[in-house]
């Protein structure tokens, strides 16, 4: 049986921050889960519109070799979200707001008790950073 590995993000402006962040996620399991942040939600969560539809966003996950399955997430209950998936571990990126003790307590009341949860490391904070790409590319324009 697959050991399922479950990510999520908003992957807007795909980088190499994105695709170590996957490649690590993928070192916990066999078959990794991408769950998309919808527009609605990105923009509520980083206080902007992001630069790509969720649909574009989806897509492109979609063709990438290290992701199995790509989902767009839950408008409202993302814990009932994961529990579709019930992945055997989740990864959280080392910027994500979601705290580990949190999450804990949430997939315990959704009937994931057993769901692992990982911290993952950073890949280059000073290059490969959606806020710092997009910098960048407004001071080349």
């Amino acid at each position: 049986m697959k050991k399922k590995v479950m990510v999520f993000g908003a992957f807007d402006g795909l980088h190499q921050g994105h695709l170590d962040f996957f490649r690590q996620a993928r070192e916990f399991g066999d078959f990794l889960i991408v769950s998309l942040g919808t527009d609605k939600n990105v923009e509520k969560t980083k206080g902007k519109k992001p630069l790509f539809r969720e649909n574009e966003r989806l897509d492109l996950i979609k063709q990438l070799k290290t992701v199995d399955k790509a989902v767009l997430g839950s408008q409202t209950d993302y814990f009932l979200h994961i529990k579709q998936y019930s992945p055997d571990v989740i990864c959280l990126g080392y910027d994500q707001w979601a705290q580990e003790d949190h999450v804990r307590k949430e997939l315990d009341k959704v009937g994931l008790a057993k769901t692992e949860i990982y911290r993952l490391r950073p890949f280059e904070v000073t290059r490969a950073k959606s806020t710092i790409l997009k910098k960048k590319s407004v001071e080349f324009n």
